[in-house]
C-alpha cells in the first residue's frame, strides 16, 4: 500500500497538538461519519430516483450543510495537526528569531480566529431567533452551531502552536484572549485606520499565519469598518452550504484519496508500460499517462511525484535515461492531470467562477493533450538512441496488464456516463465515483482494509477539505467586500488603459498567475484571485471556460517555478537532492510547458472546441 502525504496541507515539521485519546478519537469519528453520511444521501437519493421515483425531501439542503459541518471539523483537524494552508514561503526563518516570528504569527492568527469565531456567534444568535428549519423539524441554527464552535477549537489550537513550552502557551492564550477583546472593540470605531492592521496582518502571513486567517482577517476588518456588522462575515461563510455544486468537491477528494492509498499506481503503471515500453521513448510514455491519470483524481500533482516518483525512475532509468532528465520528467508529468476530469481544481475553479462543471470537463481536454504531448515529445527526445535491441510491443503482456487494471481504467467511465447520461447531478456523479472507488480498494481489490484504512482516509480526505472550505468560506467575504467597493470594476478600467487590447490582457494575465503559482497553492489562488479575473476577463470578451483553462494552466506551471514551486520541494524530498538541482533538471520540460501554456492563451478553440454550441 501507498502511503501518501496529504497534497496540498503538507507543511514542514510544527509543534504538534498532545493527543488527547477519547477527543481526538471522537474528533475524527464525527468527521468520518459525517463525510460518509453526506456521501450516501445522494446515492441513496439516485436509487429512490430510480425505483419509487420519489427523493428524500430537502437532500439537496441536508447534503450542503453536512458539507459545511464537514468543513469545519476537517480544519479543525488540519490545525490539530499544524496542516493549515499557509504561504510557501513561510517557515524558512530558523533559531531564536525564528521562534518569535512563529509565536507573533501564531498569536495574530489565532486572535483573528476569534474575532470570526464572535461573529459567526452573532451570525448564530440572529438565525436562533429567525427559527428557520433545515428539514424533518431541525433547527437550521443547531448545525449552524459548527461555525462558532470550529472557529473556536481552531483558535485554542494556532494559540497552542504558538511556543513548545507551557508557560509559551499560555502566555500565547492570554494574549489571544486580550487581543481579540481589544480588536473587538476598536475595529469600526471612527477614527480608527484599518492600515496598521491590515500590515501586521499581511507581516504575520507572510510569517507563517494560516492563509484563512490573512482573507478572513482583511475581510472582517475591511467589512467592520464599513459599517457592515460582524455577522455578515460570518454571512457569508455559511452562503459555502447554498452552492449546489459544493458537496461534489468532498466526494471526488475521496476518490482520489482512496486509489492513492491502494496499490491502484502501481497497477496503472504496469498497464501503460507494457503497452508502451517497447516503443522508443515508451517508459517516458507511460511515465505521463500514469502521472497525468493519478493527478486527475489526487487533483495534485506534488502528490503524483511522492506516489509514483519510486515507481517511475527505476522504469526510466532502466530505458537509459540520465537521472536528471528521469527526474525533470517525473517532477512535470503530472501537471497536465490538473485540467483533466475531475481534477478538484478544475472543480473549484468552476463553483468560484460560475461556471458550468461539465463545461470546465469538457474545455479541459483538449489543452490537457496538448500538454501530454509536449511533455510525451520531450521525454521521447531524451532518451539516448543507442539502446540495443528494445523488447518490442507485447499483445500478451500488454493484454493481461489491461485486464489486471481494468477496475482503476474505468473508473473515469463512471463521471462521464453519469453525467453525460442525464443519470445524476454533479454532486451525485462525484458521490457514484467516490462509491466506485471505494467497492474497487476495498471490496474487490481488498487493498484497504475496512476497519483499519477507510476511517483514516476518510479522515485525512476531510482535513485537506476542511483547510479548502475555510479559505473559501471566509473568502467569500473579502470578494463582497471588494465587489461593494467596485474594485474589480476598477481594476478593469485600469487594464483598459494601461493595456488595451486582448493580447496585451493576456499576456499581462500569464505573467500573474504564474508568479502567484510560485508563491501560493492553487487551492486559495483560485479563491481569491478567481472572481478578479473573472471580472477582467469578461471585460476583455475572454471565454469564462478559456479563462479558466488559462488560469489553471499558468497556476500549474507555477509549481515548477523557483525559489518556492511546490513541486521541485516535493520532488526534492522524494529523490534526496538539492532543490537547484530538480530545477536544472526541470528547467527544460518548464521551458516546453510555457510555451503550451501560451498556446492554450493564445489559441482559445483548444478550450471551446468540445463545449455545447
Amino acid at each position: 500500500m501507498n502511503a501518501v502525504a496529504a497534497p496540498v496541507l503538507h507543511l514542514p515539521a510544527a509543534i504538534a497538538e498532545p493527543n488527547h485519546g477519547l477527543l481526538r478519537k471522537a474528533e475524527d469519528v464525527l468527521l468520518s461519519v459525517t463525510f460518509l453520511t453526506a456521501m450516501a444521501l445522494p446515492l441513496t437519493e439516485i436509487v429512490l430516483r430510480a425505483t419509487l421515483h420519489r427523493g428524500i425531501v430537502g437532500v439537496g439542503d441536508i447534503v450542503q450543510h453536512l458539507i459545511l459541518v464537514v468543513g469545519m471539523l476537517g480544519a479543525a483537524v488540519a490545525a490539530r495537526q499544524d496542516r493549515l494552508l499557509v504561504l510557501a514561503v513561510a517557515g524558512y526563518i530558523k533559531g531564536r528569531i525564528g521562534t518569535a516570528t512563529r509565536f507573533f504569527s501564531r498569536v495574530v492568527a489565532a486572535s483573528v480566529t476569534v474575532l470570526l469565531g464572535l461573529a459567526a456567534a452573532d451570525f448564530v444568535g440572529a438565525e436562533r431567533q429567525a427559527g428557520n428549519v433545515l428539514a424533518y423539524g431541525l433547527p437550521i441554527w443547531v448545525v449552524e452551531l459548527v461555525l462558532p464552535v470550529g472557529f473556536a477549537l481552531i483558535a485554542l489550537r494556532l494559540a497552542r502552536q504558538a511556543h513548545a513550552r507551557w508557560f509559551g502557551q499560555i502566555l500565547a492564550i492570554v494574549l489571544v484572549a486580550a487581543a481579540s477583546l481589544v480588536l473587538r472593540a476598536w475595529i469600526g470605531t471612527p477614527g480608527v485606520s484599518t492600515t496598521p492592521l491590515l500590515i501586521g496582518l499581511l507581516l504575520a502571513t507572510l510569517l507563517g499565519a494560516p492563509i484563512f486567517t490573512a482573507v478572513g482577517g482583511a475581510a472582517y476588518i475591511l467589512l467592520v469598518s464599513a459599517g457592515v456588522p460582524a455577522a455578515s462575515v460570518a454571512v457569508d461563510h455559511y452562503n459555502l452550504a447554498a452552492n449546489p455544486s459544493l458537496p461534489a468537491i468532498p466526494m471526488f477528494v475521496l476518490a482520489g484519496y482512496l486509489l492513492a492509498e491502494s496499490l491502484a499506481p502501481k497497477r496503472l503503471i504496469g498497464v501503460f508500460d507494457a503497452l508502451f515500453g517497447g516503443l522508443r521513448g515508451g517508459a517516458a510514455v507511460a511515465t505521463v499517462l500514469a502521472c497525468t491519470f493519478f493527478t486527475s483524481f489526487t487533483g495534485a500533482s506534488g502528490v503524483t511525484v511522492l506516489a509514483l516518483g519510486g515507481l517511475v525512475m527505476p522504469l526510466l532509468l532502466a530505458s537509459h535515461y540520465s537521472e536528471r532528465s528521469a527526474m525533470g520528467l517525473v517532477t512535470a508529468a503530472g501537471l497536465p492531470g490538473t485540467l483533466l476530469m475531475p481534477a478538484l481544481p478544475l472543480i473549484l475553479y468552476a463553483i468560484v467562477a460560475g461556471v458550468a462543471m461539465e463545461d470546465m470537463f469538457r474545455g479541459g481536454i483538449l489543452p490537457t493533450l496538448l500538454m501530454v504531448g509536449i511533455v510525451t515529445a520531450w521525454g521521447i527526445w531524451r532518451q539516448p538512441k543507442q539502446l540495443g535491441a528494445r523488447a518490442g510491443f507485447d499483445p500478451g503482456r500488454a493484454g493481461r496488464a489491461i485486464l489486471d487494471a481494468k477496475w482503476e481504467l474505468s473508473i473515469p467511465l463512471v463521471p462521464i456516463v453519469s453525467l453525460s447520461s442525464g443519470l445524476a447531478t454533479p454532486v451525485e456523479s462525484a458521490a457514484l465515483t467516490a462509491l466506485y472507488a471505494f467497492v474497487v480498494t476495498v471490496l474487490i481489490r481488498r487493498d484497504l482494509d475496512l476497519l483499519r484504512d477507510v476511517p483514516r482516509v476518510v479522515s485525512e480526505c476531510g482535513l485537506v477539505v476542511g483547510g479548502i472550505l475555510l479559505v473559501m468560506g471566509v473568502a467569500l467575504g473579502l470578494t463582497d467586500f471588494l465587489v461593494d467597493a467596485q474594485v474589480p470594476d476598477r481594476l478593469v478600467t485600469w487594464v483598459g488603459h494601461a493595456i488595451g487590447s486582448r493580447i496585451g490582457m493576456l499576456l499581462a494575465l500569464n505573467v500573474s498567475l504564474l508568479a502567484a503559482g510560485c508563491l501560493i497553492e492553487i487551492y486559495p489562488a483560485i479563491l481569491i484571485l478567481a472572481p478578479i479575473v473573472v471580472h477582467v476577463g469578461k471585460a476583455f470578451a475572454v471565454h469564462p471556460v478559456h479563462l479558466g483553462i488559462i488560469f489553471l494552466a499558468n497556476m500549474e506551471l507555477g509549481y515548477l517555478t523557483p525559489l518556492v514551486g511546490l513541486n521541485l520541494f516535493f520532488a526534492s524530498y522524494r529523490f534526496g537532492k538539492p532543490v537547484a538541482e530538480i530545477f536544472r533538471a526541470v528547467l527544460p520540460l518548464f521551458v516546453a510547458l510555457a510555451v503550451g501554456v501560451l498556446i492554450i492563451t493564445y489559441v482559445p478553440w483548444l478550450s471551446t472546441a468540445l463545449l455545447h454550441k
